[in-house]
């Protein structure tokens, strides 16, 4: 997944909302489940302190009835940290009664702390307990009888605090488990969703490819809806593409016809005149036939260069060219060795390859002394360089090339030695044919002590 993928920011995208809202979601239910645990756990201790008051204040005594133990067990075990205190105010001589769970220890009172009463009469705190734990304390202050002329007693109710605490803090981290899961495991989902989302796009860059290494002529199989419309201009790019370059090979046969009939008129005309005049004509008509044929077969390259599909095994065109010229050049001795990968696939013409090879086997066993080498190798893909590259060396065993020679060689029309045959265009031909492929050529000397020609070019 690269970073400046589709998948890749889909999958950013389902990462920062899950982290956002996951969280958020998690502390929600937190506040909310604690919110509910203190509450139920007030609501326990209300209950409790007021059926306590009930059972100890409504009474004609002039002292409190000690409550039943009809509450909660835990109000009988020692140090259970729940707890009951009925405590006189106005009498400090007057009886006390407390829960067995509280023995002979006490609890301190919010109402002579100066704790203020909520809108029921009750007051709340937490303080620490006869063991040390935090309690939390409700208390309500009633009259004996409820009879506003007799004597106030404090009603004294408290829980452990730290149970509840230990509660939330189980909770919080099951809840903490469960979201993290949750989260991992949408996570994983969106991956397996994004993976099966973009499948299509998948089969379009495989198909697409096949389409440019020629096995398939265009994008075939049934995709998603979405998709479908893509699928259609793509095919319909691709054959307007392909008219297109049929429309400029029509055009170029018709202009070379039309050219080339006028200017045979007119070199024939001329041969049947003598004179300076009508040898200048005849020159200057060669030289516009073979300008036109130059920049025809150029059209015809480009024309080439840019048809999707077309594709030539290297092999084969560099063995049937080497057996060609070795029967040619049979009386010369020259010896052709090709040495080429069974995989390696020019991504074009085969007959601008057979132009290009031919070409530089032509001019290597004009100069060698006896043995010419054609060497091929594919290049890798780089980041740089994402395409498939071949690179083509042609050397030969001849007498080679000083720099200023390779440099003046490489001009259209120039020859170093007028005793060959040849227009001088060979190599401008080849180097036009490669650029037109967006390839290159160059020239070195080898290390045979003959010349070096590499030519790159894209490769399937």
């Amino acid at each position: 997944m690269k970073l400046n993928s589709v998948a890749f920011r889909l999958f950013a995208t389902s990462v920062a909302w899950t982290l956002l809202v996951l969280p958020l979601a998690g502390w929600l239910i937190y506040s909310l489940y604690r919110e509910d645990v203190r509450v139920g756990f007030d609501n326990t201790l209300i209950k409790l302190v007021d059926a306590i008051a009930i059972d100890s204040m409504a009474t004609t005594e002039n002292e409190p009835e000690m409550p039943p133990n009809r509450y909660e067990p835990l109000l009988e075990v020692p140090n259970s940290g729940w707890y009951w205190q009925v405590k006189p105010l106005d009498i400090p001589t007057a009886k006390s009664h407390v829960s067995p769970s509280l023995a002979t220890a006490t609890l301190k009172s919010p109402f002579d702390l100066k704790f203020p009463a909520d809108k029921t009469g009750k007051r709340w705190m937490n303080t620490a307990g006869p063991d040390g734990k935090t309690i939390r304390i409700v208390e309500v202050v009633n009259s004996l009888g409820y009879q506003a002329d007799r004597p106030r007693y404090s009603i004294i109710v408290a829980g452990p605090f730290d149970w509840i605490e230990d509660l939330i803090e189980q909770f919080r981290s099951r809840l903490t488990i469960a979201l993290s899961l949750a989260g991992v495991g949408l996570l994983a989902v969106t991956l397996v969703q994004i993976q099966f989302g973009l499948a299509p796009l998948r089969r379009i860059e495989r198909d697409l490819a096949a389409v440019r290494s020629g096995k398939e002529k265009e994008l075939g199989g049934d995709l998603p809806a979405e998709i479908t419309p893509l699928q259609i201009e793509l095919n319909a790019l691709l054959r307007s593409n392909q008219d297109i370059i049929d429309r400029a090979r029509t055009q170029v046969g018709n202009l070379a016809h039309a050219l080339k009939t006028p200017l045979a008129v007119i070199t024939n005309e001329a041969r049947d005149h003598d004179g300076e005049f009508a040898a200048k004509v005849v020159e200057q008509a060669q030289v516009m036939r073979t300008q036109v044929n130059h920049y025809l077969e150029r059209a015809q390259m480009a024309a080439r260069a840019n048809v999707i599909g077309r594709v030539t095994p290297v092999g084969p065109v560099a063995d049937a060219l080497g057996r060609t010229l070795e029967r040619i050049n049979r009386d010369k001795g020259v010896a052709i060795t090709v040495t080429c990968p069974e995989a390696a696939t020019f991504q074009g013409e085969k007959q601008d390859l057979e132009e290009m090879l031919g070409n530089l086997l032509d001019n290597a066993c004009k100069w060698c002394t006896a043995n010419v080498t054609v060497t091929v190798h594919q290049i890798a893909a780089t980041p740089r360089e994402p395409a498939r590259r071949l690179l083509v060396t042609v050397e030969d065993d001849g007498p080679g090339l000083t720099p200023e020679q390779r440099d003046k060689i490489g001009k259209r029309g120039q020859r170093l030695d007028e005793s060959k045959p040849g227009t001088g265009l060979g190599l401008s031909i080849v180097a036009d044919i490669a650029t037109s492929y967006r390839g290159s050529m160059s020239l070195d000397a080898s290390p045979r002590g003959g010349l070096l020609v590499r030519l790159e070019l894209p490769a399937v």
